[in-house]
């Protein structure tokens, strides 16, 4: 057996005797030895990914089932499922077997009343995640997938979600694909992306010459002879052929042992295939036609629907079902029965005629369809069968897309598309299909085909579903950041006589456009006029309307007036009244307003607020917009670390749901706190990948942001012209300053500097009068005093402007930063006392930078300190060490006390108000600082180092 292999039996009490042969044993000592570290290292308390690939037949089920088999007597809790052709349409049916819900309902979604292309998809995923972590919190588990290369696009989400979100608990994971079949491009990124996350790749390769005698001599009881080895090398290494090939032969008396070793009766060496042939050959003709309908079913069938397909009791099935058993090709599954391999099964398809095969997948919808309930597993049979026109088919894929529309949009856009082509341009249905297609296209991100889409149905859409397709169109475009566009078909769709839902979105798009367009003008009138006429408008219009008013208060720098817009919006969209795709936006909008005025409290509320509305309304298009805004929050409180954890996790929620907007939003936040640290190529790529990026941006998040990011990596490069290039709307324009000063307060100070170092003055001034009007304005706001000081002070050269503006600011790096700027202005004055006061300030500017981790402003701050003969070293304020529990951040912190009182992942989110994958990418940081791989080792060091925290939970 060899030396490694053997001591890999040992460690996981050795694989079943009786199988140990074939075909995940012999020749793969050193992926079964991946395979029990990966069940010890989880009995230790860590957690894994294994990928296995392979040709059909390497042997990948073989060695999921020794592992299962090795878990179960190491203890591990054991979940297995498997994907199959015709049930790759059931979202998530491979994870829901695995753990008990096979028959749990998913269609159609619960929320099937929301208007619009609700998601279901992230509340699924945590519906599925929950049990899942409070299983593996009990212990270690071992969750085997057979098969996914026939996984819905739901469960390779799911797989590409949950791998990450639950890295940091004793779980280990098996995934098996079979090479070349499925579909492979989805494939291969969801496994090329989980081997870069660190899984180890399994690839079963043939079996070498070594292997392929010892498996013979497995089988065969004897030392092969050379005509043996010679029959076997037809295999090919492939383990299944091999063992079938040789107990086929040998059930017909083809070989003979004498002493000890195994010749051919026969010099004849006959065909691999032919022996799998005459396997089935040699069954009785009713026996073969009944396999042969089961294979139309799948790889597993149910013997109720065998029979109900065939015309036959369950009981007249016995003897047929018998005589396949014994032959090795069927075998039993808990609870159906199943071909033996996948070999097998595709020998019994391929001996189906083109004609005969779509005949009975025809037999087999329409049996399904016949019982009622969801269409969705009568869809995989009609796609194998329909043909062009037929009107039953396409009426129970039309029932199927439907069905999964708000589960599993993906295979919704599949199968409508499909519904679609198979269409005459004349049928009456063929404009339904074209909005079903549409809506999941949107909701996938696919945005240009479902805008093509919308536009030709609207050609052959009768009146009666024009409306539907055009309000459709109208949002495609205001999510692919075409505002002018979505506004004109929303305002040619207001002008008709349309449902009360369809006005109500049509209205809001109208105003969000207009917003998008910075359109103020029209924007106040209209908004005024429905105000003013509230009973002639939804509460959908009287909703956009506030938002616009409070957009514009922004914009003229009426602060309180724009509060009181959202609060009025807020409380009219709780009503519930309003289309579902408006109820976070006011929310979301107030979160702003709050951080913008330094109340992170209640902005922390607000995007908690927002962010439950989203998940449970579905609102994909929304989705990573709460990490996002709390990454400006902790950007704001000068938590960089944390900062980017929530840039990644909204960053990461975007790549899964195609909202690639958020996308740039979040390469501009890890932009900036990487200029920050001093990494300008790091910045610099981040900006470059931002520019790659065809995408609007979040629809939440205005321009002044990214721009002024754009501008201080520029500045940074040193080119500070192409800076003022940048921002040189905000300079030249009143509004687009009031807007830039009052939602980024930061950028004041900032660009004041920048104007004045490149000799623009003007510009500087104009910042600085804009600045002080919004303080004089909005009295009950005092950070927008600080902030006009800051400016102020650097324009006039006012130390105690300066002064007042460190003592007062808030943010912790902004605080630093005129602490800087104070000690600058000290320093070019004459005089000792002047001289001390400067080092004092910039010695303060440097502790704060240190503080938050700005190690390029801190060197520009040594740097200052040593023209004026006083040196600081990079050490004299110890910064954070990389690795140690002292490494550790305080969310980092707080998280890892959480976790070690017991809590899971998303109750320690909840606590905290993060999102669970925020709280995952922590705990990847804290296990890497502390060198650790298990929640037990967290918990320990802990205890070691807080004990009050334990015992106080």
């Amino acid at each position: 057996m060899g030396e490694a292999s053997h001591h890999a039996t040992e460690a996981a009490g050795g694989p079943d005797s009786r199988r140990s042969s074939w075909p995940g044993w012999r020749g793969r000592a050193r992926e079964w030895g991946l395979v029990v570290g990966s069940i010890k290292a989880a009995r230790a308390g860590r957690g894994g990914v294994l990928l296995v690939e392979g040709p059909s037949g390497a042997g990948k089920s073989h060695l999921l089932g020794l592992a299962a088999a090795a878990a179960e007597r190491s203890g591990l809790g054991v979940a297995r499922g498997v994907a199959d052709e015709l049930t790759q349409l059931i979202p998530l049916a491979p994870l829901l077997s695995a753990l008990g819900e096979s028959d749990r309902t998913l269609f159609p979604g619960r929320n099937a009343s929301v208007p619009g292309p609700a998601d279901q998809r992230l509340q699924l995923l945590q519906e599925l995640q929950e049990p899942l972590e409070r299983l593996v919190a009990d212990g270690p588990v071992l969750l085997t997938l057979d098969d996914v290369e026939w996984a819905d696009p739901l469960t390779l989400l799911a797989l590409r979600s949950m791998t990450s979100d639950l890295s940091s608990y004793p779980l280990v994971w098996m995934l098996a694909r079979t090479i070349g079949r499925g579909d492979a491009p989805r494939l291969d990124c969801l496994f090329n992306v989980l081997e870069k996350e660190g899984a180890t790749r399994l690839e079963l390769a043939a079996l070498d010459e070594p292997a392929v005698a010892d498996v013979v001599t497995d089988v065969l009881g004897a030392a092969p002879e050379p005509d043996v080895l010679a029959l076997a090398s037809l295999a090919k290494g492939n383990p299944f052929l091999l063992v079938d090939l040789l107990e086929q032969l040998n059930s017909e008396g083809a070989f003979q042992v004498a002493d000890g070793h195994v010749h051919m009766v026969s010099a004849g060496l006959p065909r691999v295939q032919a022996v799998t042939q005459e396997r089935l050959a040699q069954l009785p003709v009713r026996t073969r036609h009944l396999l042969q309908a089961a294979a139309v079913l799948g790889r597993s069938f149910s013997v109720t629907d065998l029979a109900e397909m065939v015309g036959e009791s369950t009981s007249g099935l016995l003897s047929m079902l018998e005589e396949a058993m014994a032959a090795g090709i069927v075998e039993a599954t808990e609870r159906e029965l199943a071909f033996r391999h996948d070999l097998l099964w595709q020998a019994v398809v391929g001996t189906l005629p083109a004609a005969v095969r779509r005949a009975l997948h025809h037999d087999a919808a329409e049996m399904l369809l016949r019982r009622g309930g969801s269409a969705v597993p009568a869809a995989a049979h009609l796609l194998h069968s329909a043909g062009r026109g037929d009107e039953s088919a396409l009426l129970g894929l039309d029932r199927a897309a439907r069905e999964v529309l708000r589960s599993s949009p993906q295979t919704a856009a599949d199968l409508a598309t499909r519904a679609l082509e198979l269409s005459d341009p004349a049928d009456p249905g063929w404009a339904g299909r074209a909005a079903t297609a549409v809506d999941a296209l949107t909701t996938i991100g696919r945005l240009p085909e479902a805008a093509d889409l919308a536009r030709t149905a609207l050609g052959r859409a009768p009146p009666a579903q024009a409306p539907h397709l055009r309000c459709a169109l109208a949002y495609i475009l205001l999510l692919s950041g075409r505002p002018a566009e979505a506004e004109s078909e929303a305002e040619s769709l207001l002008a008709q006589d349309i449902p009360e839902d369809l006005r109500g979105i049509a209205e809001w798009t109208v105003f969000w456009g207009l917003i998008c367009l910075n359109d103020f003008g029209r924007g106040r009138l209209r908004a005024e006029a429905v105000l003013a006429d509230r009973a002639r408008h939804t509460d959908a219009a009287v909703v956009g309307a506030l938002l616009l008013l409070a957009r514009l208060a922004m914009v003229d720098g009426r602060i309180a007036d724009s509060f009181a817009h959202l609060h009025e919006a807020q409380r009219i969209a709780n009503s519930g009244t309003v289309e579902a795709i408006q109820r976070p936006y006011a929310r979301l909008l107030l979160s702003l307003n709050y951080r913008a005025m330094r109340q992170f409290g209640p902005s922390e509320i607000a995007i908690q607020d927002a962010e439950e509305e989203i998940n449970a309304l579905g609102l994909t298009v929304l989705a990573a917009g709460p990490a996002l805004f709390r990454s400006v929050l902790r950007l704001a409180a000068g938590r960089f670390d944390d900062a980017a954890a929530e840039a990644k996790a909204g960053m990461m929620i975007a790549d899964e749901l195609g909202t690639h907007g958020f996308i740039r939003v979040g390469l501009s936040m890890l932009a900036f706190i990487a200029m920050r640290r001093g990494d300008i190529d790091t910045a610099v790529r981040h900006i470059e990948r931002y520019h790659s990026i065809n995408a609007a941006s979040g629809m939440l998040f205005g321009s002044v942001w990214e721009r002024w990011v754009m501008a201080a990596v520029a500045e940074a490069q040193g080119d500070p012209e192409r800076a003022i290039d940048i921002l040189h709307a905000i300079y030249t324009d009143q509004e687009e300053r009031r807007w830039a000063l009052t939602t980024t307060p930061l950028t004041a100070s900032w660009m004041t500097r920048l104007a004045l170092a490149t000799g623009n003055r003007p510009y500087a001034r104009a910042i600085v009068d804009t600045a002080e009007s919004l303080a004089r304005n909005n009295p009950d706001f005092p950070c927008l005093a600080v902030t006009a000081a800051h400016a102020r002070g650097l324009l006039r050269q006012d130390p105690g402007a300066l002064a007042s503006a460190v003592t007062d600011q808030p943010e912790p790096w902004a605080r630093a930063s005129a602490a800087e700027d104070l000690g600058v202005l000290l320093a070019a004055r004459p005089g000792t006392a002047a001289r001390e006061q400067a080092v004092n300030s910039l010695d303060q500017a440097l502790d704060g930078y240190q503080h938050v981790g700005a190690l390029r402003d801190a060197a520009r701050v040594r740097a200052r300190l040593r023209a004026l003969g006083v040196r600081r070293r990079h050490w004299a304020q110890p910064p954070r060490p990389s690795f140690g529990w002292d490494g550790l951040t305080d969310t980092e912190r707080e998280v890892a006390v959480l976790v070690a009182q017991g809590l899971t992942n998303r109750q320690a989110a909840a606590r905290m108000f993060l999102s669970p994958h925020t709280v995952s990418t922590h705990l990847r940081r804290i296990f890497t600082k502390l060198d650790i791989g298990s929640r037990v080792d967290l918990a320990r060091i802990v205890t070691e180092r807080c004990p009050d925290a334990l015992r106080d939970a």
